[in-house]
């Protein structure tokens, strides 16, 4: 099944069409999430980020109108991380131990990197009305990558269907990896090993 969604509308004020350009703007949103991480949503300003960034204030308003903009590209940089992720863990082909633990590791490792980041994420900043398509679009893909993940890993056997195991084992995951990165125990062996475990004993259960 095809997951090729349409790119959401863009609340940047002007998209980068050159090589000097989206090098700025990576520039800017890295700094936005360091800013971001590091001082809080109410810390959170584009004059802290442009001097992050060593560009000034108007570059920066060339880019993004406005913080919650900035907010938005930071979070969708978020979603395709996480969508690298899944795309790769659904299509290797590893037998379940081996692909359930490829699928757990990578998500500790995109939340891992800056867990301060992802816990102002989803505790501080607040939802964008403007955002919700991209989050849809985010939504779809997320759960069509979890529902290929469960079809390569499942039996053929009768059972819950490939949506309702990917909604579960999709649940699962993000519940475990994001309260992990609010508490800081991304990097928890015994949570990882049990996360795992559970996965696999599910999933090799669930036709029966």
């Amino acid at each position: 099944m095809s997951t090729r969604i349409r790119k959401p509308r863009s609340h940047m004020r002007k998209e980068p069409s050159q090589a000097r350009s989206r090098a700025t703007v990576d520039a800017i949103v890295e700094a936005g999430t360091r800013v971001l991480a590091d001082r809080g949503w109410g810390g959170f300003t584009t004059n802290a980020v442009a001097a992050v960034a060593g560009i000034s204030i108007g570059s920066l308003y060339q880019y993004f109108p406005d913080k919650l903009s900035l907010i938005e590209a930071i979070r969708r940089r978020h979603f395709d991380e996480v969508l690298a992720i899944l795309r790769q863990a659904a299509a290797t082909g590893l037998p379940l131990q081996q692909g359930v633990d490829a699928l757990v590791q990578g998500m500790i490792d995109v939340h891992g990197i800056n867990p301060e980041l992802h816990r102002v994420l989803l505790d501080e900043v607040p939802g964008l009305e403007g955002s919700r398509s991209a989050h849809d679009a985010f939504l779809v893909a997320y759960q069509s990558h979890y529902r290929d993940f469960v079809a390569a890993h499942r039996g053929a056997r009768a059972g819950p269907s490939d949506d309702v195991l990917a909604q579960l084992l999709s649940g699962v995951v993000e519940g475990v990896v994001h309260n992990g990165a609010r508490k800081g125990t991304l990097d928890s062996p015994e949570l990882k090993r049990e996360l795992v475990k559970m996965i696999c004993s599910y999933l090799s259960a669930a036709d029966r």
